[in-house]
């Protein structure tokens, strides 16, 4: 089974936004989305290529990340491996999760 080691989280910060790359594998553009504040909690906008799944993964992270540090954050995501299980595309998504989850543990340190 593969290990996804080469997935990468890049923050680019943007002003007082924040543009939060991920990708791996065949690296490309499959989604974007980003989330701001709005009335009542964060709003996602997303904008997906047709034929890929990313916006999946796009759209909760960017949510995640834009309530967790109170900022507009855009996710652009692209990752692709050929012919993947079930089980792998599971640790694709678990293993870019982390990456999320690591980013933002160090910046509100």
């Amino acid at each position: 089974m593969l290990t996804f080691d080469d997935i990468k989280l890049e923050a680019i910060p943007m002003g007082r936004d924040l543009l939060l790359t991920i990708g791996g594998g065949e690296v490309h553009i499959g989604a974007a989305s980003t989330a701001y504040a709005a009335e009542g909690g964060v709003t996602v906008q997303t904008s997906a290529v047709p034929g890929h799944k990313e916006h999946t993964l796009s759209e909760d992270f960017a949510r995640r990340a834009a309530a967790a540090l109170n900022r507009t954050v855009t996710v652009v995501m692209g990752i692709h491996y050929d012919d993947l299980s079930k089980a792998e595309i599971l640790a694709v998504s678990q293993k870019a999760s982390a990456l999320l989850d690591d980013y933002l543990q160090e910046v509100k340190k």
